[in-house]
């Protein structure tokens, strides 16, 4: 006897899957920058040195002098001899006051009224060492200094993004079968 058969034959479905990729593309635009730097103010204020030289006892020495100087000085030297003779006089009146104490003034100070004493012998710089005076002040600088900062503007730029969104179609390449049939 024979039996009947089941037969069945299959065929698999199939999908095919084709995909289009996302696209992003991103760029940054550069930052807007600028920078500024103003100049320092400097100021310098300077006060001038100042030398004086005074050689007025040079020229003295020299026996260069103005009128004016000269009869003062003449004047002062008169007055100085005048002094000097009252006390020469008063001195020599004091010791003929006390003759019986001493041998004999009266010789004595005739010698020295007689003659000039003599003068001393010795090199004499002309004009005299350090006649010529000197003085400096030395110059005074004051320097101010403002500084001033710089000036800085940054505008930045934001990212530009543009993206094309990627999709995916999916579709049947194939139809699934399935067939069973009875043999006997």
């Amino acid at each position: 006897m024979q039996f009947p058969q089941l037969h069945m034959r299959s065929q698999l479905g199939q999908i095919t899957i084709k995909t289009n990729n996302a696209k992003q593309l991103i760029s940054q635009p550069q930052a807007e920058l600028t920078i500024k730097q103003p100049k320092a103010e400097l100021k310098i204020q300077t006060t001038p040195s100042k030398m004086t030289i005074d050689q007025s006892k040079a020229w003295e020495d020299m026996n260069l002098m103005g009128i004016l100087r000269r009869t003062e000085k003449i004047a002062a030297e008169g007055k100085q001899e005048v002094m000097n003779g009252i006390a020469r006089r008063a001195r020599q009146g004091n010791q003929l006051m006390k003759i019986e104490q001493q041998s004999n003034p009266i010789q004595q100070q005739s010698i020295i009224n007689a003659y000039e004493p003599y003068k001393s012998l010795g090199i004499k710089f002309i004009p005299s060492a350090f006649s010529v005076k000197t003085d400096y002040q030395p110059a005074e600088v004051n320097i101010t200094v403002v500084r001033n900062e710089p000036i800085i503007q940054v505008k930045a730029n934001q990212p530009q993004v543009s993206y094309q969104a990627g999709d995916v179609e999916i579709s049947l390449k194939q139809q699934p079968e399935l067939d069973i049939w009875l043999e006997a």
